[in-house]
């Protein structure tokens, strides 16, 4: 078992405020993400993880004030905002109204953005030193399954990115996502 050490958190939030990739460990699967701020740094992203832009990308933390910055609620009911923030946190992603600022690239061709509030410990570390959200998607090569330890992240991506210590929790599935302004469920974890 690896033992999350400060050390190896330091230099996660390095490579995250320098607009490098990092590897950490998620509810069920290692994610791969970066600052969601820094465009240059999310189209790294996609092109490593050989992803289409159209399909959007993850914003996640422990803190929803770190993530308040990327949607608008205006648009949304206040039944359904108390309806689905009763998930939070969790291991549920919630798909919002996106804020104009919201980059192409974490939104895709869609005007929703989504953003999951977590309680992973690992992912709450890293989101607390580095003091904002991160993006969050799954660690694994185009036609790869998503790695679920460090053995695999090593197998899949080397040892070309910083990679912090630490296990999934044991959710099986993914975060199940839900879309806060209609209700429908796009995906069940």
């Amino acid at each position: 078992m690896y033992i999350e050490c400060q050390k190896n958190i330091n230099k996660c939030i390095m490579h995250l405020k320098n607009g490098k990739l990092v590897i950490y460990p998620t509810e069920s699967v290692f994610g791969i993400g970066c600052d969601p701020d820094n465009e240059k740094a999310i189209v790294n992203l996609l092109k490593i993880k050989n992803r289409n832009v159209k399909k959007g990308l993850i914003i996640i933390s422990h803190d929803y004030r770190h993530v308040k910055k990327y949607i608008s609620i205006k648009n949304v009911s206040k039944n359904n905002l108390k309806k689905f923030y009763k998930f939070w946190p969790g291991n549920f992603t919630l798909l919002h109204p996106a804020n104009k600022n919201v980059s192409f690239y974490i939104k895709g061709h869609s005007k929703l953005v989504a953003i999951r509030i977590t309680k992973n410990k690992f992912v709450k570390s890293l989101c607390k030193n580095f003091g904002k959200a991160i993006i969050s998607t799954s660690a694994n090569l185009s036609g790869f399954s998503p790695c679920r330890n460090i053995k695999e992240v090593l197998k899949q991506f080397g040892k070309k990115f910083c990679i912090m210590n630490g296990y999934v929790d044991l959710k099986k599935n993914p975060s199940t996502i839900i879309n806060i302004i209609n209700g429908e469920y796009i995906r069940n974890g």
